[in-house]
């Protein structure tokens, strides 16, 4: 007999460095989940990526306290720093320019990003990049 879903969670946690402290130990606590079962489960699962990485977790939990979970890809904001070597994007989009990126690491971000994005197709998962970078005062150059 299957397990009954009693609810799911989506945190924002980094990856390697799942603890039990705010915000993660709260949100799971609070819902009688396991939060070192949690952490240890995690920090396995995303070890062999780099360490600090915001890994979007989707926590599904059952009535009998256990729990599943899934990670996505990082945000596309994340890949967008990390590639124009940001801290931050620019305080006045459209107005101020924070950098600019590459047309090409705009389609590696799109083609890593795919699966997690409401795109038919890859140039649909551009057009949504692009306008990531351009909210965030990027220029997308050729």
């Amino acid at each position: 007999m299957a397990k009954k879903v009693a609810g799911q969670l989506k945190l924002q946690v980094p990856s390697g460095s799942a603890n039990p402290s705010p915000p993660i130990g709260p949100a799971l606590g609070q819902r009688g989940i396991n939060i070192m079962e949690f952490c240890k489960a995690f920090n396995a699962a995303t070890q062999e990526m780099e360490k600090g990485m915001p890994i979007p977790c989707i926590i599904t939990y059952y009535q009998d306290k256990s729990f599943t979970f899934a990670m996505k890809q990082p945000p596309v904001t994340y890949f967008l720093k990390r590639e124009a070597n940001l801290k931050s994007g620019s305080k006045a989009p459209g107005k101020e320019s924070a950098g600019t990126i590459s047309a090409d690491k705009v389609r590696t971000i799109a083609e890593a990003k795919m699966k997690d994005l409401n795109a038919a197709d890859i140039d649909g998962a551009i057009k949504m990049v692009e306008g990531s970078a351009r909210s965030m005062g990027l220029e997308v150059t050729a």
